[in-house]
């Protein structure tokens, strides 16, 4: 690459030249037709191939070890459906639907992704901030309907259920509204609001899918989602608050639900039903407890403890033998049909007004499955698709919203829970649905007394892990204040502000964080260690010598449009000496003393016309750019280059360039930074800074004593 000058005794030899390969790219128009070509044939073994990789199933189902496998999925799967049973029907609180319609959402999203998800170990149903951003849209879309959101929605009798298409005439509830031809009630409309969200949702995530735009989740960077879902814990918890409290006061709508909400819950406190609240605090002792227990002897216990169904069934019990509902005026979970509500195709007309708040839900929901997908595998040794499991969380989403279901994810804790019982492949989803059939067909009614508040309790205890990552903020400030920023930003713009802005702000102050990092990287000199080709940071190491008469400068970021005026103060600071001001200092000099030298001429009556030359004495004679950290440049980058050797040159300063990566060259060739041909390619590029290095003190030696030989 370069021309390397003759070695001598003070100088170690120096590495081989490097060529680089010769590639010769295809057109791509010729790339394009074969694509095309190989994307438009059929053949049996394509077919095959393609139903095989849309649902994986039919792979891993064949090959399924049945004396190994079926006790760890058969056991995962019964208790991940004991646990999934009362948190279907809890987190209904959270969307705005009837208990119902979390056991529908449960039910078809295991089976869904039995059959389409890569995953052996990831349980995909109702997932807590899915139904807050679900439930969120729910309540605006209803209040905007006309609909009283401070009404209590439970029917006073059990044997009338409002079907998802009937007409809501139970006492109160008198509004409809026109959809689909049919009179709608408050509970047919909310359900309806909420499966059109999910069938964009589930459309969007299908559209990624096929577009291969997976890559839109390396925006959410780990601190920002932390954040995000801690902020939304924290509304969640503000949400339920008024249920524990036994408070009948709607949901705010708009910006500053927290604040609004506890405002509206200490105006109310007065009106506190004491029955609830006794009944919260007894059932969250227990299910703290419960958690406590587990987490402490967790080495001891093979299966996790049903606390929540125990919970459920005892304070079920309490309130049907103890008539709360009719003798203390506690809110209950109402009738609970059996069986399967018939199929309708989702609202069209309702699409248009929801189909912005589907676009976060659609994000996030792939984030946290993929993420928790491919966690999961790492740990127990498989591979999963990313691309297969984003279509596989979109038809979770499109083809339950037929049968009355709302947006669903994948969820931590019971994918945990899936994990440390034994699972070894998605047939224990398939017992989970199984578990959630048997509560549809045969027991959903029992939960008729069920209070809300007990759902509420289960709903805030399943937040402690997220709550307790505020006690990890001052590990995450010593470890990086950056990432403990944008975690603090995140939570309290989706605490303080809204979930949907939260995420938002979240995702663009990371990347402002990430342009500013670029914008102001470190920057620093670089020294030779003794004795050796090595070159680090004089201010970092000891030790070091920087070689005399070149300033080497390393900068350490990409150098685009956003940061060339950064590089630029940054090497002048550096190295003391910036070319235009040492040029105007030049040309002043000169000035002045040709004022002083024609002066003196006329005194003597002479005559001076020739010019004044004021040399400049710098410190150094060359300046080499370590470029090992510089993982790409632009056109505004290249031109920032070629300024600093044009500049440079006229006050009599060489700028090298040492340690570029393939893709910084490629980029220089071809803007044609060595000159026509390359031909300046052997003088301004080298492999190693120490190369640059001995090249400036060769070429400058040399230069001195071409310019004695002349000068004697």
């Amino acid at each position: 690459m370069e021309e390397v000058p003759k070695v001598t005794e003070t100088t170690p030899s120096l590495p081989p030249l490097l060529e680089r390969q010769v590639r010769q790219r295809q057109p791509k128009v010729s790339v394009l037709k074969s694509k095309l070509k190989q994307g438009m044939t059929c053949s049996v073994p394509r077919v095959r191939s393609t139903l095989t990789g849309f649902f994986p199933v039919v792979r891993w189902l064949p090959k399924y070890k049945l004396r190994e496998y079926v006790w760890g999925d058969v056991m995962s799967g019964l208790i991940v459906g004991i646990i999934l049973v009362p948190q279907a029907i809890a987190y209904c609180l959270l969307a705005g639907v009837e208990p119902i319609y979390g056991l529908y959402t449960s039910f078809y999203a295991n089976i869904i992704y039995f059959l389409m998800g890569t995953s052996r170990h990831v349980s995909v149903g109702i997932f807590s901030l899915m139904s807050l951003m679900v439930g969120q849209v729910v309540d605006r879309e209803v209040f905007l309907a006309g609909f009283d959101l401070n009404e209590d929605s439970k029917p006073s009798d059990p044997d009338v259920f409002n079907g998802s298409m009937g007409t809501n005439l139970t006492a109160g509830e008198l509004h409809s509204v026109e959809l689909m031809g049919l009179q709608c009630g408050k509970e047919c409309y909310a359900i309806s609001i909420a499966a059109a969200l999910t069938f964009l949702t589930g459309v969007y995530q299908v559209m990624m899918a096929v577009f291969r735009l997976g890559f839109v989740s390396v925006y959410l960077s780990a601190p920002m989602l932390d954040g995000f879902a801690t902020g939304a814990s924290f509304t969640i918890l503000t949400v339920q608050a008024k249920y524990l409290l036994g408070l009948k006061i709607p949901r705010h709508q708009g910006y500053g639900t927290v604040i609004v909400t506890w405002i509206s819950i200490f105006a109310n406190i007065h009106k506190t039903n004491l029955c609830d609240l006794i009944t919260s605090a007894i059932c969250i002792s227990i299910l703290v407890a419960g958690k406590e227990i587990q987490e402490r002897y967790k080495d001891r216990l093979k299966i996790p403890l049903p606390t929540e169904l125990v919970v459920v069934a005892g304070a079920t019990l309490a309130s049907h033998f103890g008539e709360l509902n009719s003798v203390y005026g506690s809110s209950v979970s109402g009738h609970i049909p059996t069986g399967f509500i018939p199929p309708q195709v989702p609202s069209f007309g309702l699409m248009s007004r929801v189909a912005l708040d589907a676009i976060p839900l659609a994000v996030i929901s792939f984030a946290f499955t993929v993420s928790l997908s491919e966690m999961f595998a790492k740990k127990n040794g498989y591979t999963v698709r990313p691309n297969q499991e984003m279509l596989a969380i979109g038809c979770c989403n499109i083809i339950p919203s037929f049968f009355h279901c709302f947006t669903t994810s994948a969820a931590l804790a019971k994918t945990m829970v899936k994990d440390s019982t034994g699972c070894q492949t998605q047939v224990s989803s398939l017992i989970s649905a199984l578990v959630v059939l048997l509560v549809l067909l045969f027991f959903a009614p029992f939960f008729y007394s069920l209070q809300k508040c007990v759902l509420a309790c289960i709903i805030i205890v399943s937040l402690r892990g997220a709550l307790r990552k505020f006690k990890d903020v001052p590990a995450k400030w010593r470890a990086s204040r950056n990432d403990a920023i944008v975690w603090l930003v995140a939570m309290s713009a989706t605490a303080l502000i809204s979930v949907e802005l939260g995420l938002l702000v979240g995702i663009v102050f990371s990347m402002i964080c990430i342009i500013y990092k670029t914008q102001n990287p470190k920057v620093s000199l670089l020294g030779r260690a003794n004795n050796c080709d090595l070159y680090e940071d004089v201010d970092e190491y000891k030790n070091l010598m920087p070689p005399p008469r070149v300033q080497v400068f390393r900068f350490q970021a990409p150098l685009y449009f956003a940061n060339k005026d950064s590089f630029l103060k940054s090497l002048y600071k550096a190295v003391g000496v910036e070319p235009f001001l040492e040029l105007t200092k030049r040309r002043k000099a000169e000035k002045k003393a040709k004022e002083i030298s024609s002066k003196q001429g006329k005194a003597n009556g002479e005559t001076n016309n020739g010019e004044v030359v004021i040399g400049l004495v710098l410190e150094f004679h060359t300046i080499v750019l370590d470029c090992s950290a510089i993982p790409f440049i632009d056109s505004a980058g290249m031109a920032t280059f070629n300024r600093l050797v044009k500049e440079y040159k006229e006050i009599g300063v060489s700028v090298l360039l040492a340690s570029c990566n393939t893709s910084v060259i490629d980029t220089l060739q071809k803007g044609q930074f060595f000159g026509k041909n390359d031909k300046d390619m052997s003088s301004l590029l080298f492999h190693t800074v120490h190369t640059a290095v001995l090249y400036a003190k060769n070429t400058h030696a040399a230069a001195e004593s071409r310019s004695e030989d002349s000068g004697v």
